[in-house]
């Protein structure tokens, strides 16, 4: 079953064949201050996702080692990808459901904000897993 998604105002749209694992809920200060919360995210191979509108995507390089794609029309923020990698995270809040997904566990765990606590049962780690 593939799994359809878009950008808030419908210019980006992707389809995925299939997710290589489920979502990750990452706390460091870059997801944070970027999305305003903590990034959750899937993951997909490159070759299973169709993207649609790719040129209206913004490819912001957060650091030497990843870049953010973005809708550069509404600013929704849609994928996270490492250079030189086959695959590419796509967050999960631009996926239309149901997705048969399920957050599995949260990575930065020491730099989440102050002002909400992790209180499900799936597995943490301090930094990157």
């Amino acid at each position: 079953m593939s799994v359809s998604g878009s950008c808030l105002c419908g210019r980006v749209k992707i389809e995925v064949a299939r997710f290589d694992r489920d979502v990750v809920a990452c706390h460091c200060v870059q997801c944070r201050k970027q999305s305003g919360h903590h990034f959750a995210a899937t993951r997909a191979q490159q070759d299973d996702v169709s993207i649609t509108g790719e040129q209206d995507i913004k490819w912001f390089k957060a650091s030497k080692h990843a870049e953010r794609g973005f809708c550069q029309h509404c600013g929704s923020v849609m994928f996270w990808k490492q250079r030189e990698v086959s695959h590419i995270s796509i967050l999960a809040g631009c996926l239309d459901g149901p997705t048969g997904l399920k957050l599995t566990r949260h990575i930065f765990t020491d730099d989440k904000g102050d002002y909400y606590d992790i209180t499900d049962d799936a597995d943490t780690y301090p930094q990157a897993d």
